[in-house]
């Protein structure tokens, strides 16, 4: 589903509820596919079969069903919400920055103390004044590319990679090259 799309609550489509199991999705699936599939004379309806398997491919996988779960909650909330478009360019840009605010704090504190790199979360948090959903958002990417690691300690650090980024953030920019005329 597109930013610009109009909301469709797959959970309504698929009769159920939004805090059941995969197998439940599946069975609703099944149950409604089977219905509306254009095969079926009695029943058939190409829409709804479409709107269904949009459902079912959405609910299905982990990862989309989180991120139809939060723009669902976010229209339940707030009905007009479905309308607005759910992430700007400018909190992704937000976001990029902060991101980098945080491995550059890490780089600075390993830098200064190696033995003791790492920082506890909640002072990580506190210091860039994120919320507990924001933070580990963030928290979530950096350690899922590979730019910071849990320590034994329970802390947050920056690795190898972490660095090599941020190296590469401040590296000069080559100048953009011309192409000369090669021709005779």
């Amino acid at each position: 589903m597109s930013d610009t799309q109009e909301f469709i609550d797959y959970y309504e489509i698929l009769q159920i509820n939004p805090n059941c199991d995969l197998k439940l999705v599946e069975s609703a699936y099944r149950h409604f596919a089977k219905i509306y599939h254009p095969d079926h004379e009695q029943t058939a309806d190409v829409e709804r079969f479409s709107t269904v398997i949009d459902a079912y491919n959405t609910l299905k996988f982990p990862h989309k069903r989180a991120e139809y779960d939060l723009l669902y909650q976010r229209c339940k909330q707030n009905p007009s919400a479905a309308q607005e478009p759910i992430v700007s360019s400018d909190t992704a840009l937000s976001d990029a920055a902060l991101q980098k605010n945080i491995l550059m704090f890490l780089y600075k504190t390993r830098r200064e103390n190696f033995q003791a790199s790492g920082v506890g979360p909640f002072a990580l948090q506190e210091h860039f004044r994120c919320s507990d959903d924001n933070f580990a958002f963030h928290s979530w990417y950096l350690k899922s590319k590979g730019f910071i690691e849990v320590t034994e300690a329970g802390t947050l650090a920056i690795t190898v990679d972490g660095v090599d980024h941020v190296i590469a953030l401040h590296q000069p920019k080559a100048p953009d090259k011309l192409l000369t005329d090669q021709s005779g």
